[in-house]
């Protein structure tokens, strides 16, 4: 189940977003529903289009549940199906 503790290794896609910032000034303000990840980038569903926003140097904020949590891009970019076993194992060190 995702949680605020667990959501760096979880499944991203579905959730609503809001980019709260990112080395690309436009893309600060976007939000929408995530509806692809790959392994550097996020694909943003928004009411002007997709928007494909560089993981690397962004901060989002994402809604789960009725609480907002914020994530950091550099904390997940990797592959989704690679995180969770990086994720997991730099914590155990």
């Amino acid at each position: 189940m995702r949680n605020e503790r667990n959501i760096n290794i979880h499944e991203l896609i579905g959730l609503d977003v809001i980019v709260v910032n990112s080395t690309n000034p436009p893309q600060r303000g976007i939000k929408g529903n995530i509806i692809d990840e790959t392994r550097n980038t996020i694909v943003i569903e928004t009411d002007r289009g997709r928007k494909i926003i560089m993981k690397k140097g962004a901060k989002f904020r994402v809604k789960l549940d009725d609480k907002y949590l914020d994530i950091n891009g550099d904390d997940i970019n990797y592959r989704p199906h690679e995180r969770i076993k990086k994720i997991l194992r730099r914590r155990k060190i």
